[in-house]
């Protein structure tokens, strides 16, 4: 945590409550396009675009509409001008603008780093949840899923509903579910489903893309060889399997390790509107402040790439010039857990240089890491 002034002054913009606080997260869009092909074969399922970690080659991208309409004349608008505004926004009473790190500032390109997740999270389910081997050689299309679908973990469906929870188009795994089949599981108007947990599983962020395309990979598959899978396993296992690995590939930071080894634009966009559009917020007299869930040495490493292009001192590639753009940073967070007032406990300074954590007065603290309590 940066702070110009004692801690206990900067935590004071700590109730995160609008209209003092505003705070941005998962800002970017999804991919609009997807696979035109309805069915993967058993032999090798599904997936037009691969990405291995070991070659880091990259093939092309599938292309149609299954799940979305691409749009009739493709526009190339750059990253940081890809705004989305739901409403009308006064600033007048916002004292504090806060951002997320992970898909807000630091916007990734799903071909690369989803596909190092992809394969990552599939190493996890050959090596430490018995999953068959041929699983390794299978390919991930980066188009094919968008957000805003739901998963039925029980019966392994893909659904995109309206928003009256009418289930519009259905997927099974990668084959096509037909009208009846549709109306036999989702059709009844007398009972309507929630669609929410623990039976269904929202796709609502660009980080659950990969994991969805595997799953539906998995369902086809275990619909072809149900003697190839752990015994015992159904569609709903499945899925926790899937999340369990996706869990351990960020927790034990095999994700982030090769991100930080090359956080060039190979695995971030480059956006040049960033730290202008700091300074301005900073220059109209508000706070500025970050919350990420990532850890303090990968958040240096991605905010000073981010930041890198504007700082002045550019003799070390790691100087930490970009804590002069917030008043208030925060990692391993744990949001949103950390936005309940009983959660926002464990703070600890930490030596930006090292990364190691200090026993130093806290209320006179400029760099504090909030511990992650499940890491």
């Amino acid at each position: 945590m940066l702070s110009r002034r004692p801690l206990a002054a900067a935590l004071r913009l700590a109730p995160l409550s609008p209209p003092l606080l505003l705070f941005f997260a998962s800002s970017s869009s999804s991919s609009p396009a997807s696979c035109s092909s309805p069915a993967a074969s058993a032999s090798g399922p599904r997936g037009c675009s691969a990405l291995r970690m070991d070659s880091g080659a990259v093939e092309p991208a599938s292309t149609g509409a299954i799940w979305s309409t691409p749009s009739v004349e493709p526009r190339s608008i750059s990253i940081g001008k890809q705004i989305f505004c739901n409403r009308s926004l006064n600033m007048r009473n916002i004292t504090a603008v806060g951002f997320d790190m992970d898909y807000t500032l630091a916007q990734y390109k799903p071909e690369t780093f989803e596909a190092l997740a992809y394969h990552g999270t599939i190493e996890k389910l050959v090596k430490d949840l018995n999953y068959p081997e041929e699983l390794l050689t299978w390919q991930f299309d980066w188009k094919y899923m968008v957000r805003g679908l739901v998963l039925d973990k029980k019966r392994g469906n893909i659904l995109k509903m309206d928003r009256h929870k009418y289930v519009k188009v259905a997927y099974h795994g990668f084959r096509e579910m037909s009208k009846e089949e549709k109306v036999a599981a989702y059709g009844s108007t007398l009972i309507r489903d929630s669609f929410d947990e623990p039976d269904y599983a929202l796709i609502d962020t660009l980080f659950s893309l990969g994991e969805a395309y595997l799953f539906a990979q998995l369902v086809d598959f275990m619909d072809s060889n149900p003697a190839k899978v752990p015994s015992g396993t159904d569609y709903a296992l499945m899925y926790r399997d899937v999340r369990s690995a996706v869990d351990l590939c960020h927790r034990d930071g095999t994700l982030k390790r090769m991100v930080a080894k090359e956080p060039s634009s190979r695995y971030i966009n480059e956006d040049l509107a960033i730290v202008p559009m700091l300074q301005m917020l900073r220059k109209s007299g508000r706070s500025t402040f970050l919350v990420t869930n990532s850890l303090w040495d990968y958040t240096d490493v991605v905010m000073n790439y981010l930041c890198g292009p504007h700082m002045s001192d550019v003799s070390s590639s790691h100087n930490q010039k970009w804590l002069e753009y917030f008043d208030v940073v925060i990692t391993g967070s744990s949001k949103p857990s950390f936005f309940h007032d009983d959660n926002r406990t464990g703070l600890f300074e930490v030596e930006p240089d090292s990364g190691k954590l200090l026993n130093a007065d806290l209320q006179e603290s400029k760099v504090v890491l909030m511990y992650n309590p499940f890491l």
